[in-house]
């Protein structure tokens, strides 16, 4: 993101390691306490306190989904993930984004047996051309979920339906 965030590289916090991981480090005495290693709050120390702050915001561990759940974001990759279940993700037109708009989110649409059934970065377009093939490939298999016809307008459900 450029100043005044600091260069996460790699190569630049192992170079820096010392002053960001010293302090844990330094209370290590077995392997159990290096397993319990704040890693997150030892990277936050490299921080300026405005941009602190804004860490949360910029790069949410979390992200709300139209069926109220909170998913968990995966930032491994090139590109952040949020794996969720199709059914929770019926009316959501817009894919999300993190880093005030500037990256696009990767979404791995998932069966109601948490299996990836789609991948896309464009939900609109998913909507539109993918999900009736998988509605057609699921609706069989997994009869009790919802698969409406228009999922642009159906609403997004956690479980299969039976308690509404």
């Amino acid at each position: 993101m450029g100043e005044p965030w600091p260069d996460v590289s790699d190569a630049a916090l192992l170079e820096s390691a010392e002053s960001w991981l010293g302090p844990e480090l330094a209370r290590v005495r077995t392997a159990r306490d290096l397993a319990r290693v704040d890693v997150l709050g030892a990277l936050r120390r490299l921080l300026p306190w405005p941009q602190a702050g804004r860490l949360d915001e910029l790069a949410p561990e979390r992200l709300t989904v139209p069926s109220g759940s909170a998913v968990r974001l995966d930032y491994e990759g090139d590109q952040p993930v949020l794996a969720v279940r199709v059914q929770e993700a019926f009316g959501w037109a817009e894919t999300p984004r993190v880093a005030d708009g500037r990256v696009p989110v990767l979404v791995h649409l998932l069966s109601p047996a948490r299996r990836p059934v789609a991948v896309t970065a464009d939900l609109a377009s998913f909507w539109a051309t993918g999900y009736p093939a998988v509605r057609a490939e699921l609706r069989g298999r997994y009869p009790k979920h919802a698969w409406p016809d228009d999922p642009w307008s159906a609403p997004a459900t956690r479980g299969t339906g039976r308690r509404r």
